[in-house]
């Protein structure tokens, strides 16, 4: 008998970063950890590291040597290929699979080329296919499409990866407790993502990214239908506000009412033509 109408589906996340924040807190700012974040910037800052290296599982939340933390996402991981991947899904080549999604872990923020991934891992196109459907299915990744309205300028087919836990994609990485101010870019990027996701969710707006031909990029391209929002990411603390050439190309494409730089530290605004750009620190999309 069809539940059509009569059931509701909830997909379970990992720890958030304001859930994690709120824990390493002691739930004394359950409703003003942004203010907690901005009176406590170091601190904050020591909570994001930690976040940034080893993620949301609730038990690896809980442990505290990095030894256990480890073990724990090699028994998550392990887990994962056994039975959903192998059990559920059927996949035979289970070693082409894990080299895929380690190659997946090592793009994370940049373009998945199908035809590159077959040539590299010596399987067919349409396998390469099949294996990004199924971390998509099984809620490893997430796969972000391209923003675009000009065929002839701008990509149109190449997904971005994300992954759904970071400490998952730094055990994969071979990164776990080392990611760093001089290795943190892309990690920081999918952690704004995953903000950007949770923050949009359920308002039918799309999260999407932008591209050109002649290489001008924006990381995140918020579509709500009848406005879009550039997001570009800095993983820096920014002293100063300085709009790229990329996000510049965008505004003067789109104009968009608003646009904002995300960084670690530095709340500031400005205008480009008729464009709002905002400045603001990681903490202000909890």
């Amino acid at each position: 008998e069809s539940l059509i109408g009569r059931k509701r589906v909830f997909e379970l996340s990992t720890i958030t970063l304001q859930e994690f924040l709120q824990y390493k807190t002691g739930y004394k700012y359950h409703n003003t950890i942004k203010e907690y974040c901005r009176l406590h910037k170091e601190e904050a800052g020591y909570l994001l590291n930690e976040y940034m290296n080893f993620g949301g599982y609730p038990r690896v939340v809980l442990e505290n040597t990095i030894k256990e933390k480890t073990n724990i996402l090699n028994e998550i991981y392990t887990s994962y290929i056994e039975k959903d991947i192998s059990y559920l899904m059927k996949v035979e080549k289970i070693q082409a699979f894990k080299h895929y999604i380690r190659l997946l872990a090592s793009q994370v923020g940049k373009c998945i080329n199908g035809a590159e991934l077959s040539s590299t891992l010596g399987i067919a196109i349409q396998t390469v296919k099949n294996y990004l459907a199924y971390a998509e299915k099984t809620f490893v990744i997430i796969m972000v499409s391209p923003f675009y309205r000009n065929v002839r300028k701008e990509l149109t087919k190449m997904p971005v990866v994300y992954f759904n836990d970071i400490g998952l994609l730094n055990f994969i990485n071979g990164t776990l407790g080392t990611v760093d101010m001089f290795s943190g870019g892309f990690v920081f990027q999918n952690l704004i993502f995953l903000l950007l996701k949770d923050r949009y969710k359920n308002t039918g707006a799309s999260i999407h990214y932008w591209r050109t031909k002649d290489k001008a990029e924006v990381d995140f391209v918020i579509n709500k239908g009848l406005e879009i929002v550039p997001v570009e990411v800095k993983y820096s603390a920014l002293k100063n506000l300085s709009v790229s050439r990329s996000l510049r190309n965008f505004i003067n494409t789109y104009s968009p009412k608003e646009a904002y730089i995300v960084n670690l530290t530095l709340a500031c605004e400005t205008v480009i033509n008729n464009t709002k750009v905002y400045c603001i620190p990681w903490f202000e999309l909890l």
